[in-house]
């Protein structure tokens, strides 16, 4: 009901989510391929297809998520789950950066600690004002530990 009523909404914070996925991906292009090529992967590594069809759906999980708690009744956790979003948003952008584009591989290690962080917090800023929405962040928490794993083990093998 919340959704067929509220599609702006929804539409505005996936479209702006999944826009900063594709600029980041967009920036990391070159990187990204001089990274398949070049640098010694640990064992789980997926193939590259993976990446863009995973982050494409936790960017709309998070975006769905960002919505319903947008559309929730106004408050002082609304206001500070909406922000701690953005905070996390502008975080995971970075981190393609520094993986892809730099290759440092512990500088961006750290990072992902940073952004797994936020993201727990996220999801706990979220349940606290829509369980719902708090809920679909668990993917991406999972994700991220994942790519902590992958990134500790480039950082092993490529030191």
């Amino acid at each position: 009901m919340r959704m067929k009523a509220n599609w702006k909404t929804y539409a505005l914070w996936i479209l702006g989510t999944e826009a900063v996925g594709a600029l980041s991906g967009f920036l990391t292009r070159e990187g990204s391929r001089l990274f398949r090529d070049t640098v010694a992967q640990p064992p789980l590594s997926p193939p590259a297809l993976v990446f863009p069809i995973v982050w494409g759906i936790l960017y709309a999980l998070m975006a769905w998520g960002a919505a319903r708690v947008d559309l929730a009744p106004a408050s002082d956790a609304r206001s500070a789950a909406l922000r701690l979003y953005l905070v996390q948003l502008a975080v995971n952008f970075f981190w393609s950066i520094l993986f892809f584009n730099l290759q440092a591989w512990l500088l961006s290690l750290l990072w992902l600690v940073l952004l797994w962080a936020l993201v727990w917090r996220l999801k706990r800023a979220f349940t606290a004002v829509d369980a719902l929405a708090g809920r679909v962040q668990i993917p991406y928490l999972l994700w991220v530990s994942f790519a902590a794993y992958l990134n500790a083990g480039v950082w092993l093998l490529n030191r």
